[in-house]
């Protein structure tokens, strides 16, 4: 583990650099809080790791099509990505090789904004990621109760999904280049199937079905937050930047590569789905691509797509785990959380990062797919908010940090860059329901009052807090005679 320091007085700010001259000094320049020892994350494996941070294939989509047909759904993943994915995977590159550290967005939002609203930001991420994680075994459930009945509901259900995570879990604890790795095989595992389903469906397609559309009868709030969910979580890989080699040149290539990869990989099968197969939007739910595959090639090809959706919704599992455990690893560095979250293992994974964000998921596992989904879209939006208030108040407070890999627009257009993603939340939140309102509501405010009973438990020393020296200085005194930018 990295030598920490305890610290009496915190200050919620973090050195950027200061201009002097032609000269400063950034959080960029200096070295990541990483221990050497451990093999980092390449390239291809941090390209499929962002994959299932956000997308990990076509599952989950189905929705889309049975909330407002097969147009509006081609077109949301046509115009989503646009308007929310470029945004957001542009503003992670820089803020990203910006803070190369655990903490992730949660080190921008405090250094722009404070302490407590950085806790705030590390609070509603890590809670709507664990939330997100309980998808995956439903997910995998989902696909496999159609071949094996008895995984519908009961103690089997029960059983099988303390048995996935408890092994997914085990993975993340081995180490995060394994992971990375394992991410790879399967994603090429999960979009083969769906390649070749396409293939075969060419001499069934009809272009015409495509172009089915009814306005009247959309369920915008199922609609949006379909959309939303698939094309979320590019901010995630961001508590990973501290475990990639050469973070400022490979997190903006993996970024670039992903977004392909993901768009691709939701337009394909659907077209493949919509146009080869009579449309009945009742029947466009989770787990529908296997029934799909079985009319347009077989049994085969049904239980192909089923396994590649079971190994999809692991590859997703163990990535978002990931990033979530590393994250909470990153905030008891900053001194945000008692030291022992800080911990790690011999593989150099957070030991207790893991295991609290693998109690979280048994814990809502119960929940249905569409109450996850929202739940964990509407804490997603607030969070983002903050990400957005945070790039842009560096940028318009602090021009001349310095920024490994900067948006090529000026203030004008960062703030521009903002506004789409912005209306969209805004779109997002007000078609919630009430009950996912008050539940997300509350949860907000555990983040609120958690915060300065923390800082308490602190001052009277019951838990020890501490801050990591191989982290750059808050006040600014590792950056020998420059001072600090930010008060």
């Amino acid at each position: 583990m990295q030598n920490l320091r305890t610290t009496e007085n915190r200050q919620g700010s973090i050195a950027m650099g200061e201009c002097n001259g032609d000269a400063y000094v950034s959080v960029g320049e200096l070295d990541s809080p990483r221990i050497d020892n451990f093999k980092k994350v390449s390239l291809l494996p941090l390209v499929f790791l962002i994959f299932y941070e956000v997308s990990g294939g076509p599952f989950g989509v189905e929705d889309s099509v049975q909330a407002a047909g097969p147009l509006l759904a081609l077109l949301g993943f046509l115009v989503f990505p646009l308007i929310w994915s470029v945004p957001e995977a542009l503003i992670t590159a820089e803020m990203g090789t910006m803070f190369p550290e655990a903490g992730g967005y949660v080190v921008w939002v405090s250094s722009a904004l404070g302490p407590y609203w950085g806790f705030q930001q590390g609070w509603m991420k890590w809670l709507s990621g664990v939330i997100d994680n309980a998808l995956y075994p439903v997910l995998f459930l989902d696909y496999l109760k159609s071949g094996i009945p008895a995984l519908g509901g009961g103690l089997p259900r029960i059983i099988a999904v303390l048995v996935l995570t408890s092994v997914l879990t085990y993975m993340n604890y081995r180490g995060l280049a394994i992971v990375g790795w394992a991410a790879v095989l399967l994603g090429v595992f999960s979009l083969t199937p769906f390649v070749v389903m396409g293939l075969v469906a060419i001499p069934k397609l009809q272009p015409s079905r495509w172009l089915v559309v009814n306005i009247h009868s959309v369920d915008w709030n199922l609609y949006l937050n379909t959309l939303f969910w698939n094309l979320n979580y590019w901010d995630s890989i961001s508590t990973l930047a501290g475990e990639v080699e050469n973070p400022k040149k490979t997190l903006p290539k993996a970024l670039f590569c992903a977004l392909i990869l993901v768009v691709v990989g939701y337009l394909f099968p659907l077209l493949t789905g919509t146009g080869a197969v009579p449309l009945n939007r009742e029947l466009w739910t989770d787990g529908y691509f296997s029934d799909i595959a079985k009319i347009i090639g077989g049994v085969w090809l049904r239980w192909w797509i089923q396994g590649a959706a079971a190994m999809s919704n692991m590859g997703m599992f163990v990535a978002e785990m990931s990033s979530d455990s590393f994250q909470l690893l990153g905030m008891a560095e900053r001194g945000m959380l008692p030291e022992f979250f800080a911990k790690r293992s011999r593989y150099g994974t957070p030991v207790i990062g893991i295991l609290f964000s693998a109690s979280g998921v048994l814990f809502l596992s119960w929940l249905s797919f569409q109450e996850i989904v929202a739940a964990e879209n509407f804490l997603y939006c607030f969070g983002m908010i903050l990400e957005f208030l945070s790039f842009i108040r560096l940028r318009v407070k602090y021009p001349a940090a310095s920024r490994p890999y900067k948006i090529p627009v000026g203030t004008v257009g960062a703030i521009l860059l903002c506004i789409p993603p912005t209306i969209l939340i805004c779109t997002v939140l007000a078609f919630s329901t009430l009950k996912v309102v008050v539940v997300s509501v509350g949860a907000i405010m555990i983040g609120l009052v958690m915060q300065p009973c923390l800082m308490y438990v602190e001052k009277k020393k019951w838990i020890k807090f501490s801050t990591s020296t191989d982290l750059p200085d808050l006040h600014g005194a590792n950056q020998g005679s420059v001072n600090s930018v930010i008060d």
